[in-house]
């Protein structure tokens, strides 16, 4: 029997490739949709969030502090733009 896939996992808000402290203040429970599955969980979505923003920093088209504030302040915004950027480019996650 195979194991009912996660819902929810502890995410980091301020990923740590982007220099997000290991901390409690910057863990959370993160949770998605019940009925979502594979890359479709809320939490595989915000992890191309993550993806994306660490390519513009590393590729220096946005300052790091740029980015930790638009991914803490709300990472939503950036979903479709994120998802979309990593159906064109190869993502650090999709490799």
């Amino acid at each position: 029997m195979e194991p009912d896939p996660a819902t929810c996992e502890l995410d980091h808000l301020v990923p740590l490739e982007l220099g997000g402290a290991d901390s409690l203040d910057n863990i959370w429970p993160q949770c998605g949709p019940v009925e979502a599955q594979g890359l479709k969980i809320h939490f595989k979505e915000k992890d191309k969030v993550e993806s994306y923003f660490t390519t513009l920093v590393k590729t220096g088209k946005m300052p790091l502090r740029e980015a930790q504030q638009a991914i803490a302040k709300d990472w939503t915004q950036y979903r479709d733009t994120a998802l979309a950027f990593c159906a064109a480019n190869k993502c650090a996650l999709d490799q």
